[in-house]
């Protein structure tokens, strides 16, 4: 198969979809393999390094897309791109259910869309739980910069000093990221409550962290009065494949202290506090209710060494499946992966894409 690596376009998403380790892996098979020039440098992997690998280095995303029959990215395709969608095997994250015209314009392209958010295994999602990971753990790191004064916040120490209480850091959503962000925070030193709708995640957090954290079982009361008494919220709550329930209304935020922070984890697929937008590592923040918002869409792309090396350790295999197999044979045999369809030549194959955009939803049919 001819596998494409286009440079990432999302502004200051520094990632790549592969390493040189996963060029040699692919090639070794027999596969080609284009990665455009400089689609590596914001994650200090040289051109060099990919030609070493194996791979031959396109001057152009045009020339990658155009010459390849899989695309292979790190985030969503954007709008000048969409041109060269049509009949190509897409496998990237996309989070449609957040993106109406990407999703329009795949279906109208006839291609075929594999999100990485959407492929399961067992229950779980190992293409997603990395970045997750990720930005769990970075979300106490900028909710503290918000919370400077020099940035607009309130000019609190997340740790606080003796004499003088930390702050107050609310996590709503227990899974991967809110468990990363818990962790974080409560080494950073601030009080942290705990909220999810699963007694068993809540029962796990409380147990690792020998009852350090306030653990609360997630509805809209215990939201209110949490948000409320709250320094730093961090948004971390997840539905597969379909819009984040908006939990943190504009009235809860109005109740905050001013000048307050928030880092909305789950602003990839609508995010789950009312106010929020996305925004992006060149202008991150926004101030919506006297609230300073962080609500960055890739907040994995500002730590892009570690974060490129997490994702393709995760998703090389099953690119591999793709390649070897082709998309037909390889998402037959593999259950996890058939999961991972989203669109697929014309047509809305993930029902919580469709049910998001009021469009017809046909499972994929192997």
């Amino acid at each position: 198969m001819i596998i494409g690596i286009p440079k990432e376009i999302k502004s200051n998403e520094n990632r790549v979809a592969i390493t040189p380790v996963g060029v040699s892996a692919l090639t070794s098979r027999g596969h080609k393999v284009f990665v455009q020039e400089g689609a590596g440098l914001g994650s200090m992997i040289t051109d060099d390094d990919y030609f070493k690998a194996g791979a031959e280095m396109l001057p152009t995303g045009k020339d990658v897309w155009t010459r390849s029959e899989m695309i292979i990215k790190v985030k969503e395709p954007l709008a000048e791109e969409y041109p060269f969608m049509a009949g190509k095997l897409i496998y990237t994250y996309l989070h449609l259910a957040a993106d109406e015209a990407l999703t329009r314009a795949m279906v109208e392209s006839e291609c075929v869309g594999i999100a990485y958010e959407t492929i399961e295994l067992n229950g779980s999602l190992p293409l997603l739980a990395p970045m997750s990971e990720v930005a769990g753990k970075l979300a106490p790191q900028v909710g503290a910069q918000s919370l400077e004064a020099a940035r607009g916040g309130s000019g609190i120490l997340l740790a606080g000093v003796s004499g003088v209480r930390p702050a107050n850091v609310a996590i709503i959503g227990a899974g991967v990221s809110g468990q990363c962000a818990c962790e974080i925070a409560v080494g950073m030193g601030a009080q942290v409550t705990i909220l999810d709708v699963s007694p068993g995640k809540l029962r796990y957090v409380h147990d690792i962290h020998r009852g350090r954290v306030v653990t609360l079982m997630s509805n809209h009361g215990n939201i209110a009065k949490t948000v409320e008494e709250s320094d730093l919220v961090i948004g971390a709550v997840l539905i597969h494949g379909a819009k984040a329930p908006k939990l943190v209304t504009r009235e809860m935020l109005k109740t905050m202290k001013p000048k307050s922070a928030l880092v909305d984890i789950s602003v990839d697929q609508g995010g789950c506090v009312e106010t929020t937008r996305p925004t992006t590592h060149a202008n991150p923040t926004f101030v919506e209710e006297g609230i300073n918002h962080y609500c960055v869409a890739n907040m994995p792309g500002i730590v892009p060494q570690t974060s490129t090396y997490a994702l393709t350790n995760s998703t090389l295999s099953y690119a591999i499946e793709l390649a070897d197999l082709g998309f037909e044979k390889a998402v037959k045999e593999n259950p996890a992966l058939q999961k991972g369809i989203n669109i697929c030549r014309g047509k809305v194959t993930y029902r919580g894409v469709a049910e998001a955009w009021n469009m017809p939803y046909e499972p994929y049919q192997c």
